[in-house]
């Protein structure tokens, strides 16, 4: 099982530490369009508009400044960095021995700046959204999706893909072909604060699980005793199952 998450906006920071080493981040092969990303993201932060150009409000001029200090910066394991409500309910630090190795397995979240990474990885802080059409590179989600392509079919498996982005990281990655049939929409009705927590419960529930299901079936009667379910077949062929979610 493959679980993509999608990055918060808010980061954690770390005053001292390591810094980054974009070798030991997950696919290495990522290393060049990574870099290329980081480059153009620091001349832009050091721009004028900067934060018109990344989407931002102009207070938040400490963490645009932070985006020039990438290879600088103390670096926080992802499942320390990322925070915020879907974070806050996934709570990597309530699980288990077990249920933690399967996190650091079946997690991974797909990021503006690093493309992809797993929650074991070691990353600088930074502010980026895969929404802005970075100058230097143009629009992310189309930059990344040729680099995905290339990466992400290998750490499938055979398993369920499980998606809990939102629709602008869909846009970087979409399962293709023969994996498009494992592939699973998790959708919250009402507010995004709530789809938010309840993606974060879902993802946590399904490492806490050994159960590894890989029929899109199968996922409802794992979820079903902590959530009301309800999936839908895919719309046409290429298109995901489609998986509501509410907390029971």
């Amino acid at each position: 099982m493959l679980i993509l998450l999608p990055p918060s906006e808010s980061k954690a920071t770390r005053a001292r530490g390591l810094t980054l080493r974009p070798e030991s981040i997950f696919a290495p092969s990522l290393g060049a369009p990574r870099a290329r990303v980081a480059d153009a993201l620091a001349i832009t932060s050091e721009r004028p508009d900067a934060a018109s150009v990344l989407g931002v409000s102009a207070n938040l001029s400490q963490e645009i400044a932070r985006n020039t200090r990438l290879r600088s910066a103390a670096t926080l394991a992802a499942r320390d960095l990322y925070t915020g409500v879907l974070y806050d309910a996934l709570d990597l630090s309530s699980l288990d021995p077990a249920s933690s190795r399967r996190a650091n397995r079946r997690l991974l979240v797909v990021s503006a700046l690093y493309g992809a990474v797993r929650m074991s990885d070691r990353l600088s802080p930074y502010r980026l959204s895969m929404a802005v059409n970075l100058p230097g590179v143009g629009p992310l989600a189309t930059f990344w999706r040729p680099h995905l392509e290339s990466v992400l079919p290998g750490a499938v498996g055979q398993g369920l893909i499980v998606d809990c982005r939102s629709s602008t990281y869909v846009a970087a990655w979409m399962p293709q072909d023969e994996m498009a049939k494992r592939w699973v929409s998790v959708r919250v009705p009402g507010a995004t604060h709530m789809a938010k927590h309840t993606r974060g419960l879902v993802a946590q529930a399904l490492c806490r699980a050994a159960a590894d299901p890989r029929r899109a079936e199968a996922l409802v009667a794992l979820l079903a005793p902590d959530f009301d379910v309800e999936l839908h077949a895919p719309e046409r062929s290429g298109r995901p199952w489609v998986l509501d979610v509410q907390p029971a």
